[in-house]
């Protein structure tokens, strides 16, 4: 048993001895494939201390909340049980939509920055003093992002890693467009900068244009789809109040229904929201 522990001590000893030459080894699991989109979204949300893993936590908790509710209200487990499953994503849901608000309304102001920096650079104006501007002049739902790049700049005094920063606080595609475009123009030179962005605004006042009237005459159908899923499970929950109509779903048959009914729903709103997703440009530049 000594021998044991005096192999396990010089063990220890050898590895911190190592560790402290060379440095532990970094370690860092891969994340999940939903982590990045979820990562995307919380920030596009703008909700202060929210995380993708603190989200699922919060899924988790509202989940578990529904279920005590229903089945205190029904007495039916498998009532409750579905009806929780089919709420789960709804934390999700409401971040998402905040998101696509945010994105919605960056969209829109995009056209305007570019402008300003576009006339900036015609102007002669340094990029970093540029950038910072915008914090203060700029559209109001992207002033923050600008004035933290403000406050980092003049901090460290690094261009490159105040653009990183500005990337990840804004989690937009055409961001990262604008910044890598800055960034090369700032290392190599970029005398066609002001044209690549003059261009870059036209193209996407064109596409806020044609997104805006197809998510017009989108709403209403996605509205009312949404509304035809969780209107039955509504019903469901308080008929099940009833003593006669709880015995009917507590028997095997029962559940059964219950579960076909949740799974034809669940592929019904994933049909519906593969038909009517909009195409939207991938993060391809983080």
């Amino acid at each position: 048993m000594s021998a044991y522990l005096v192999g396990l001590v010089m063990g220890v000893g050898w590895v911190l001895i190592l560790s402290a030459l060379f440095g532990a080894p970094a370690f860092s699991p891969p994340a999940p494939g939903w982590y990045p989109a979820w990562a995307d979204q919380v920030t596009r949300a703008r909700i202060t201390g929210l995380t993708p893993l603190r989200l699922v936590g919060v899924s988790a908790a509202v989940m578990l909340v529904i279920a005590l509710v229903v089945y205190a209200w029904t007495g039916v487990a498998a009532v409750a049980g579905i009806v929780c499953a089919i709420c789960a994503p709804v934390p999700q849901m409401l971040v998402a939509a905040r998101a696509r608000a945010w994105a919605k309304k960056s969209r829109e102001a995009w056209p305007e920055v570019i402008d300003s920096l576009v006339s900036g650079v015609r102007a002669g104006s340094g990029l970093p003093e540029l950038l910072a501007e915008l914090g203060e002049t700029g559209p109001e739902e992207l002033r923050p992002a600008f004035a933290k790049f403000a406050l980092d700049y003049r901090a460290e005094g690094r261009f490159d890693t105040a653009l990183t920063r500005l990337k990840g606080r804004l989690a937009d595609p055409v961001a990262d467009r604008i910044v890598e475009a800055l960034r090369l123009a700032r290392e190599v030179g970029g005398a066609d900068l002001s044209v690549l962005l003059r261009d870059l605004g036209v193209l996407l006042r064109e596409d806020a244009r044609v997104r805006g009237e197809l998510e017009a005459r989108q709403s209403w159908t996605v509205n009312a789809a949404r509304l035809a899923v969780v209107a039955p499970w509504l019903v469901l929950v308080m008929i099940s109040a009833q003593p006669r109509a709880a015995a009917v779903w507590n028997t095997p048959a029962g559940i059964l229904i219950l579960v076909s009914g949740a799974g034809v729903c669940v592929i019904a709103y994933l049909a519906m929201r593969a038909v009517g997703r909009l195409s939207s440009d991938p993060r391809t530049l983080r």
